[in-house]
């Protein structure tokens, strides 16, 4: 049996929820809430049921899933009048703007003993599982540098992502993501040290792009970089190890992985540059290197819902957990410290 799903928020992510509720075997749509009347209409025209208001689809007692998909600023007030309501929570990313929020949601869900979680989709990237693997299966060693980034040319979208208010920069909106795949990559370690600096190239309200380096008590350095006036990109991950190197370059990429066969080689050929020679740039050969490519394994962002419900139905547990959702939290807050000090803050997350 499927569980009934009300969307609140029908944007360009509340769509994409719809769309796959469509095509979903856990979940039905019961209908979507939007505070603007022409997107209410523009449901309706589809053949979607829309609830006049928030706390209409709230009554309605045959939805057992409430997903939101309005700005980050109204997340926790939406999220805690659902699960009072006794209705089962998925907040958009990030699922708030601070951890003292975060804590009140989680506290809600506990008191009224309903799921809570966040969408973190972004678990079930090709690129990210790639790279996880690496990690897990140290087949070029162990990995002491990752480098993680998401390039764009288009700016902040010029809606409510670009006013401070709202919760808009892209450290809430693309950092959430990259920040919880460094954590699941580096699963076994916690995040000793934060460096983050921001651009303002478009916009001065909210950061535009941001660059934050983590260094791993473990001794793993990640760096996770958002760009939005980047017309060259560069790679989706860079990743060095102690017996190779791997690069996926974008979305579409195979892993591209160099391991090192043997370190030394005799009789190593100079680089001729244009002002001299260098044995320590030659590239190296077949003898002492080997290239293997990583195909892409097989990923499908439903699983999401699909586990959503079986935690629903006490049948797995959660894959977003609260914890991790916590974590997430602290290092943008950390993120934002470091900013404003303008330096490396000391953290144990």
């Amino acid at each position: 049996m499927k569980h009934n799903l009300g969307i609140v928020g029908f944007g360009g992510m509340g769509g994409w929820h719809q769309r796959h509720a469509f095509e979903s075997d856990v979940v039905s749509l019961a209908g979507i809430y939007d505070i603007k009347e022409e997107r209410r209409k523009a449901a309706e025209e589809m053949g979607i049921h829309a609830y006049p208001t928030l706390e209409a689809l709230l009554a309605d007692e045959k939805i057992d899933i409430v997903t939101i998909a309005t700005p980050n600023d109204s997340h926790k007030e939406i999220a805690i009048k659902a699960l009072a309501a006794g209705k089962n929570v998925i907040s958009e990313k990030p699922v708030t703007l601070d951890t003292a929020d975060l804590q009140e949601m989680i506290d809600a869900s506990k008191k009224y003993g309903k799921i809570f979680s966040v969408h973190q989709n972004r678990r079930w990237d090709i690129d990210f599982l790639m790279t996880k693997r690496l990690y897990d299966s140290k087949e070029i060693g162990k990995l002491f540098n990752i480098e993680s980034r998401i390039h764009g040319s288009r700016g902040i979208p010029g809606d409510w992502r670009g006013k401070k208010e709202h919760g808009g920069g892209m450290l809430y909106d693309w950092g959430v993501h990259l920040i919880d795949q460094a954590l699941q990559v580096v699963s076994d370690s916690r995040v000793a040290e934060v460096f983050c600096r921001f651009d303002h190239l478009t916009n001065k309200e909210v950061d535009d792009g941001f660059r934050m380096d983590m260094i791993f008590e473990n001794g793993v350095k990640y760096l996770v970089e958002v760009g939005t006036y980047n017309f060259i990109s560069m790679p989706r991950f860079y990743i060095l190890g102690e017996m190779g190197s791997a690069i996926v370059r974008d979305w579409q990429d195979k892993c591209e992985v160099v391991r090192c066969k043997e370190w030394y080689q005799d009789n190593v050929t100079p680089v001729v540059t244009a002002a001299g020679l260098t044995k320590t740039m030659a590239p190296r050969d077949s003898l002492t290197t080997e290239t293997y490519y990583i195909d892409r394994p097989k990923s499908d962002v439903h699983d999401y819902y699909r586990n959503f419900c079986k935690a629903i139905e006490g049948k797995e547990e959660q894959i977003v957990k609260h914890g991790e959702m916590m974590r997430v939290m602290k290092l943008i807050e950390a993120g934002f410290e470091s900013v404003e000090k303008n330096m490396p803050v000391k953290v144990s997350i």
